[in-house]
């Protein structure tokens, strides 16, 4: 049995370890691939000013949706101001766990659709958002609401919409660099006699394309390892607030039963919710392989984890 606050900061020593390894995988694959453009060019290894550029288009397109991350999902999710009245435990449950884990009270909405299933959305605490619908309104008690709004809170507190937008800057780099380099060596070859580089430049160019072809891929799966470990240590913060696990048990256990296609989600926001939106998960059936491509992790790993708390 593990007691809360060594499950919390357990998945905080994995979470960042699983950051780490990204920021050094995305640092060497950046690398490479700008010595790649450099020989390609005609230029001695060891310039890093396609990166620049690389960088700078990443980053604007990156803060755009960081910034205004919570209107844009918002309206893409089709989600409503909620109302005390109509939704008044969401309300009361919002504020109580607010007040608990020191956060200001976030901005409320709701999802008029009868799948189960919630997320928080939000630059930092003072602009935060937590949305549910109303199939998950309608469906759980106030203990298990409270499991699923201090996961939510928890998603806020530990700052993970911030975390993914730096870690989505480093995916979006590693990929416009990784396309880059494979359009200019598919459409602009040149002829041997006009690069300054003798084996070494064909050697940075060869490992170049097959870090394009790769990195890319790899770092997307682990930018999906980082969406998952978030998620673990969101269940066991969440479990720090409230200060019992078995709202939270119950409550994944209903979402894991509800079959229904959530219809306002898409696979731009599916790592945001509390757990998948798609239908027809069978977690059971799906080999280890394939988990690598999920958002988040098995039902019955985060219940398990729950369950070993006191």
């Amino acid at each position: 049995m593990q007691n809360i606050y060594e499950a919390t900061a357990s998945n905080k020593q994995k979470s960042w370890f699983v950051v780490g390894v990204f920021l050094i995988f995305a640092a060497v694959s950046i690398y490479i691939l700008s010595q790649a453009f450099s020989v390609y060019l005609g230029y001695e290894p060891g310039g890093l000013g396609i990166v620049g550029v690389a960088l700078i288009i990443s980053g604007f397109m990156s803060f755009g949706s960081y910034y205004f991350s919570d209107r844009i999902i918002l309206s893409i999710s089709r989600a409503r101001p909620a109302d005390r009245k109509r939704d008044f435990d969401f309300f009361t449950v919002a504020e109580n766990l607010s007040i608990a884990s020191g956060l200001p009270v976030p901005r409320l909405y709701v999802i008029d659709d009868t799948a189960m299933n919630a997320f928080a959305t939000g630059r930092d605490p003072k602009h935060a958002v937590v949305v549910a619908t109303t199939g998950l309104l309608a469906e759980l008690n106030r203990t298990e609401l409270e499991g699923v709004v201090a996961h939510e809170l928890s998603h806020v507190k530990n700052y993970d919409t911030r975390l993914m937008s730096v870690v989505a800057v480093m995916v979006g780099t590693v990929a416009l660099l990784g396309d880059m380099f494979l359009r200019m060596s598919y459409y602009g070859r040149r002829d041997s006699s006009d690069r300054k580089s003798g084996q070494l430049g064909i050697i940075i160019i060869v490992v170049g394309i097959i870090f394009a072809i790769l990195s890319p891929v790899i770092a997307k799966l682990i930018q999906l390892a980082i969406s998952r470990r978030r998620e673990l240590l969101a269940d066991a913060s969440a479990v720090a607030i409230t200060r019992q696990p078995s709202g939270l048990i119950s409550a994944l256990k209903k979402l894991g039963g509800d079959r229904e296609p959530l219809e306002a989600a898409n696979k731009a926001t599916a790592h945001m919710y509390i757990v998948s939106p798609f239908l027809g998960k069978k977690e059971g059936a799906v080999s280890k392989f394939a988990g690598l491509f999920n958002t988040h992790p098995p039902l019955a790993e985060r219940i398990l984890a729950l369950e070993k708390m006191r």
